[in-house]
């Protein structure tokens, strides 16, 4: 009896990992060229009046800036959750913040250490769950809550919100990338020099601020 739910399990995992490496890379893919679709026609096909230069500025300053948490995340992400739930976070997004803390909850729980076949199911599981409550949240306090509050608000109120809006977004990254790298030295040598370009060099050099952030990232 054991040895016939052994050979069912091997071969459901078996399955599992075939079924895994198809539809992991397809669905990756289409999220990226979903993506790429949608913020092509923002630039170009919306009448924003965004130029081919403006665009590979911001391209090479985005890599400059994230390219190296690219590296990293997947490296410092898969031994926790494995291969199934590496294609689901990714595709999601907000791993550190929400999927990884959801998936080693779930791995504790159950008392299961991260690395096995078990907890990469556990893990994709949580996952699952983590992504509902998500949806389900944002549907309600946002799309419901949030329209009434917004139709509420004064309209300067709004205006002074959208001004800050992008500094915490940008902020929140900042902390993120801080407590991944852990390295108080890098961290030290980066807001010195961000704080010199910022406060030194852009009001010196006016037309270097589109390129700030890639040049605090190359001296950095």
């Amino acid at each position: 009896m054991s040895t016939t739910t052994s050979t069912n399990t091997s071969a459901g995992l078996a399955a599992f990992d075939r079924t895994t490496s198809i539809w992991g890379p397809i669905t990756l893919a289409l999220g990226l060229l979903i993506s790429l679709a949608a913020a092509l026609y923002a630039a170009f096909g919306s009448g924003v009046g965004i130029t081919p230069v403006e665009l590979v500025t911001a391209v090479v300053a985005v890599l400059a800036t994230f390219g190296i948490i690219a590296i990293i995340e997947p490296i410092s992400y898969f031994p926790i959750l494995g291969r199934s739930a590496m294609y689901q976070a990714f595709l999601i997004g907000n791993i550190a913040n929400k999927l990884l803390p959801a998936a080693v909850v779930a791995q504790a729980n159950l008392g299961e250490r991260p690395g096995t076949r078990r907890a990469e199911l556990i893990a994709g599981s949580a996952i699952i769950g983590a992504v509902l409550i998500h949806i389900t949240t944002l549907i309600l306090l946002v799309g419901v809550l949030g329209t009434w509050l917004v139709g509420t608000l004064p309209a300067p109120l709004i205006a002074t919100a959208r001004a800050y809006i992008l500094p915490a977004v940008f902020g929140a990254v900042v902390l993120q990338s801080v407590m991944a790298m852990r390295n108080r030295r890098v961290t030290i040598v980066a807001v010195i020099v961000a704080a010199v370009i910022v406060f030194v060099v852009v009001p010196l050099a006016p037309a270097l601020t589109f390129y700030a952030t890639a040049l605090a990232v190359i001296i950095t």
